[in-house]
């Protein structure tokens, strides 16, 4: 009687399932397509039943499929951790590190991050992959997700990488032309550009200002002409002199310095918007995944310290 499921057909599969195709699985795993449809039919043949449902674009994994995903992906991290507390994988991390990180964010400072990660991890292999929209907490696509502000969820890890406020800012132009806000209230007389990102309340900006007894925290519904889903591009509006914006300062600190935008109601604070790496906690004795999120910690601190 033969096997219903091979050692190679874990790592094989949870490839594929992360590719999203036969094709994309072929080009990740250096083998044609139809050595990779010729895998994935032996297995469904071990296993007796249907794993994938094949469309000439896409694939949807079966419920059996997704059955096996999850618990391809449990054995192979136990293997992972076992070989870390055995010790044989302690000085060197290596194997597959699946990352997500948001559109603006993920190609300005995590991509050079993993650069830089992978050249001194050479036994590392990364698949990053950028979202306007961070995946659901429960999804386990990833094994690290670099997000902005902690989730509120106990069945994850949340590590602090950096801090982050969010910021009000226009340029120049803009405030010569309109005028500088003296009050949140003023935001409403303005052109604000807005961000549709996430689950994020969109039109609406929370501004807290006063100390002690006298602080209060007013939302302020903004107008505008513009509206854009890519913070990247929200911030070259408010280059060009479009209207006001609200943006982390990690994307926005460059232009600050340099005299290209300039804060408005720099008294007011608005929500935070710091930097987390979530991972699931069964994630927490990987070797990989420690080294990747310390080396991403240090990267940003350092980033930070060459701006302050």
């Amino acid at each position: 009687m033969r096997d219903t499921v091979e050692p190679s057909d874990l790592s094989f599969f949870s490839t594929l399932a992360a590719s999203g195709s036969l094709s994309a699985a072929a080009r990740e795993l250096g083998l044609t397509a139809a050595a990779v449809s010729k895998h994935l039919t032996q297995m469904e043949r071990r296993a007796g039943v249907p794993l994938v449902n094949r469309t000439t674009r896409r694939m949807m994994l079966t419920p059996e499929g997704e059955l096996y995903l999850e618990h391809a992906r449990r054995i192979l991290d136990g293997i992972d951790e076992l070989a870390e507390l055995l010790g044989t994988a302690k000085k060197s991390p290596k194997g597959l590190l699946r990352v997500n990180a948001t559109l603006g964010f993920g190609r300005s400072h995590v991509a050079p991050a993993i650069s830089r990660f992978v050249a001194k991890y050479p036994q590392v292999s990364v698949q990053l992959q950028l979202s306007v929209t961070p995946p659901p907490l429960t999804d386990d696509t990833f094994d690290v997700c670099i997000r902005f502000g902690e989730p509120p969820d106990t069945r994850v890890v949340a590590r602090l990488l950096a801090t982050n406020r969010r910021l009000l800012c226009a340029a120049p132009s803009y405030i010569a032309a309109r005028g500088m806000p003296m009050t949140a209230h003023d935001l409403t007389r303005h052109n604000c550009i807005g961000i549709r990102q996430g689950d994020e309340a969109y039109g609406v900006w929370r501004l807290t200002s006063g100390r002690g007894a006298s602080r209060k925290t007013e939302a302020v519904r903004i107008n505008g002409s513009l509206t854009t889903n890519d913070g990247e591009i929200a911030v070259k509006w408010a280059l060009e002199g479009h209207g006001i914006l609200m943006r982390a300062e990690w994307d926005i600190k460059q232009y600050l310095a340099d005299g290209s935008l300039v804060l408005v109601l720099p008294e007011h604070d608005t929500p935070n918007a710091d930097i987390f790496a979530v991972y699931s906690q069964r994630h927490q004795m990987s070797n990989r995944i420690r080294a990747f999120v310390d080396f991403i910690a240090h990267d940003l601190r350092s980033e930070a310290g060459e701006v302050a």
